[in-house]
């Protein structure tokens, strides 16, 4: 294995306790920052990483960092729980520039002036928006580089090559992802924890099965646990051929509505490589039956976000009793003695996680046939790393993409409800001939995880975008019975 001729030591005393000021104000402001509205009230250094020494032009490092908050379930003034354990802060990925001053083109990427410290008299900044330290990153990872903690893998039967000039997207929200020259991006995990992460272990199994609905990944970036405190290591980033010129599904969807044009034959198409995808991963991966045990936990799962949201969001209680009723459906199912598969599945799918390539232009640079491929297998970032691994039925997938036609179709003025409901019936038509099972022959297990991700989504959109609440309760009047709409 080579290495990549990068100096590297540890980082000085002091360095996080003197970016602590800077860090509780610029954090709650990043857009991947999970505990917005809460304070933060300290910080906890879990590995940091000298990746360019400050004494020179440009300094850079990689820090892992738990952000202590509030626990948002313990009301202000209760006592500290039982035992005196607090819940630990979501731990973070920085990558941290050291500049004497800011180009005007870094101006948006500024952090803050350091006072003191041993940085005192610099300025540091959000490195990702820097041209040099994202080339290291890349640089790193086509090397093989073993840096500090950090350990930068590649698959050896990829190339990567040197030199390519980077470019940092600004459409992301719960990650950052930097392209490479038009043939590479690298998706950089922003909220870290320990374990095997979906995000590299699904499409590593995909790739091993030839499925080229998802791009293979081509390297990944981990950081490995501390000796003296052994646990698993820390996936922190993937690096994956880049589909040059494709339109992720939402915006295609939103423009073929603009435009008046129905989206039927790309949803058929979106559902064959649904299916397709589906099918690889259950031959890759195990699959277990679904009895009525495990079933009466995952409806208990569904009735206990229900009443959450129930209490937070007025709004649902007129339909509360129908919406369980989807529920009571599917265990009553369950407790006559059907079964279900479960595998592996995307579980977060939606069309904002489905890439088009253009229209007659040539298939994926990661070779294989098809139009449409599936990415970003991390499943839903709040919920337990464990969880998102478990095997789920194929319809959590359905059903989500489901929601998202309506969502597409109730966010133009005025709504289109009939273009989803074609839509939802052409992706579903889809998925059958290419998976031979249509998910429309299960309709209680589909019913129940659709109304799941709707009540799912009132919650958010009350909590984040209360002006977006009427979309999901169009669906919650629909699931619950009492519209036909």
């Amino acid at each position: 294995m080579s290495e990549a001729v990068i100096r590297t030591v540890a980082p000085p005393p002091g360095l996080l306790v003197s970016l602590d000021p800077l860090l509780r104000e610029w954090l709650p402001r990043q857009r991947w920052f999970a505990g917005k509205g809460r304070p933060v009230t300290g910080f906890t250094l879990v590995a940091a990483t000298e990746l360019l020494p400050p004494t020179a032009r440009l300094g850079l490092y990689h820090l892992l960092v738990r952000a202590h908050q509030p626990d948002p379930s313990v009301p202000p003034g209760s006592p500290a729980p039982e035992g005196g354990a607090a819940r630990p802060g979501d731990c973070y990925q920085l990558l941290i520039g050291v500049r004497e001053a800011l180009p005007p083109r870094l101006a948006n990427a500024l952090i803050g002036h350091m006072s003191e410290g041993p940085l005192a008299g610099r300025t540091v900044y959000e490195a990702l928006h820097d041209a040099r330290p994202a080339e290291l990153l890349l640089e790193a990872l086509r090397t093989r580089a073993r840096i500090g903690v950090l350990r930068f893998e590649r698959d050896p039967g990829q190339e990567i090559r040197p030199g390519l000039v980077p470019r940092l997207m600004t459409v992301e929200q719960s990650n950052s992802s930097v392209v490479y020259g038009d043939a590479f991006v690298l998706k950089l995990l922003r909220r870290i924890v320990p374990g095997v992460n979906p995000d590299l272990e699904l499409p590593l199994a995909l790739a091993r099965e030839g499925c080229p609905r998802v791009p293979p990944p081509t390297a990944w970036l981990v950081a490995d646990p501390d000796p003296a405190d052994p646990g698993e290591p820390h996936v922190l980033g993937v690096l994956q051929p880049y589909v040059q010129g494709a339109t992720d599904g939402w915006e295609l969807a939103l423009r073929e509505l603009a435009k008046g044009e129905d989206f039927v034959a790309e949803a058929r198409a979106l559902g064959r490589a649904t299916a397709e995808v589906h099918t690889a991963l259950a031959r890759a991966l195990p699959t277990v039956t679904l009895g009525h045990s495990r079933l009466r936990i995952m409806v208990a799962g569904m009735a206990e976000r229900l009443a959450a949201a129930v209490r937070a969001v007025p709004a649902l209680r007129p339909y509360a009793a129908g919406l369980g009723s989807a529920y009571t459906a599917l265990e009553d199912l369950a407790a006559e003695g059907q079964t279900w598969t479960a595998q592996r599945v995307h579980g977060d799918l939606h069309l904002g996680q489905c890439l088009r390539s253009p229209a007659g232009g040539p298939s994926h640079a990661f070779g294989g046939g098809g139009e449409w491929s599936l990415i970003d297998f991390e499943g839903e970032p709040a919920r337990p790393l464990a969880e998102r691994r478990m095997p789920q039925p194929v319809v959590r997938d359905v059903a989500g993409m489901l929601r998202s036609f309506d969502y597409a179709a109730r966010s133009v003025d005025p709504p289109q409800p009939d273009w989803a409901e074609h839509c939802r019936a052409a992706y579903c038509s889809g998925y059958a001939e290419a998976a031979g099972r249509d998910p429309r022959t299960d309709p209680v297990m589909l019913r129940a995880y659709e109304t799941d991700k709707a009540v799912y989504e009132v919650l958010y959109e009350a909590r984040h975008r209360p002006q977006w609440l009427p979309v999901p309760m169009a669906a919650v009047r629909r699931l619950a019975g009492t519209d036909q709409i």
